[in-house]
């Protein structure tokens, strides 16, 4: 089975070619970061009216790269929530329109569930069951991962995600939007030794998380310096400690608490360095394995929608003609497919 994927969450347009038996086809991906930098964020219309002018544009570039005649698929899955509920129309309305039109199944993905899956499209996946940690710009949480669709959700924010955390602090230093990437390329010149931040809710059991305190404290501490690069680079790796701290003892506390000894970091936040040498660290120490997608599969991406889509398509899951986007959508009200 081929099934192609479209992504359109946020801000990204993401287009991809799956087969079951081969793996990933193509994939492209166009990123609206330059359209929304000049607004400090997203702004939801603009988003919504710059998928229509990609997505189709991005649809004939991946059937040419994987070598297929346009329409030569056997399903279409599309991410139907959650997200901006405009810009998820935009993709719900193209997958299930070209379905309809190729005669082929149409199905509406999870966007949490393809990115937790995405380590999957590697040469080395993961195996089930998996400790899945899926930190973003909207999300943050913690996941026992049985199989596909078979999840349990263990903590998560109670506040600002991981992400937003990130662009909030970065912005308070002065950096360009998306000030995540940003903040961490700045730590990289910082003092670790300068500054100490607080490890937010780790001081007592559980394993939920809360950063808008993090922020505030960055703050808080930026109020008192002159304000020079070097004071706002050693700020910045304060921040960047803390949390990548706070995760590993939160992901440390569910490893154990499961009794897996895989560990599987996804979403954007996934690709920060100094938390994937932590991360893997500790897994190392706990005699498992951390897994986490290329950098370009961290990020929003139809690469991962194509995936979870062919992975449900296959054992049968299949709907009805209706469009359906939905901006709020709990991963743990997901049931697995019939097969799966």
């Amino acid at each position: 089975m081929i099934v192609l994927g479209i992504e359109t969450s946020c801000d990204e347009t993401g287009v991809a070619l799956y087969a079951h038996d081969r793996g990933l086809l193509a994939h492209v991906l166009y990123s609206q970061v330059a359209l929304h930098a000049e607004y400090g964020g997203v702004v939801p219309e603009l988003a919504s009216r710059d998928h229509v002018r990609k997505a189709v544009p991005l649809l004939r570039e991946v059937f040419r790269a994987a070598g297929l005649a346009s329409g030569a698929v056997d399903g279409v899955a599309y991410t139907a929530g959650p997200g901006l509920v405009g810009a998820l129309m935009v993709g719900a309305a193209l997958g299930r329109s070209l379905a309809w039109a190729w005669g082929v199944p149409a199905l509406g993905v999870h966007h949490l569930e393809g990115h937790l899956l995405a380590p999957l499209l590697e040469p080395e996946p993961p195996a089930f069951p998996f400790v899945a940690l899926l930190v973003s710009g909207g999300h943050t949480l913690l996941v026992d991962v049985a199989g596909v669709g078979r999840y349990r959700v263990l903590g998560e924010s109670v506040d600002d995600a991981v992400g937003e955390a990130f662009d909030k602090t970065a912005k308070l230093l002065g950096l360009p939007y998306p000030g995540g990437p940003e903040l961490a390329r700045l730590a990289e010149h910082g003092d670790p030794a300068r500054f100490s931040f607080p490890r937010p809710m780790t001081d007592r059991p559980g394993l939920d998380f809360s950063f808008s305190g993090l922020k505030t404290f960055a703050l808080n501490t930026l109020h008192g310096l002159a304000g020079s690069a070097q004071d706002r680079a050693d700020v910045a790796r304060a921040f960047e400690d803390a949390v990548v701290d706070t995760l590993a003892i939160k992901c440390r506390r569910a490893v154990k608490a499961t009794g897996t000894r895989r560990l599987v970091v996804a979403g954007g936040v996934g690709a920060n360095r100094r938390l994937r040498v932590r991360l893997t660290e500790l897994m190392q120490e706990l005699g498992g394995g951390a897994y986490y997608p290329r950098p370009a599969f961290c990020t929003d991406n139809g690469a991962m929608i194509a995936l979870a889509g062919c992975l449900r398509l296959t054992a049968g899951q299949a709907e009805d003609l209706a469009i359906r986007a939905t901006a709020r959508w709990p991963l743990d009200g997901l049931e697995a497919p019939a097969a799966g």
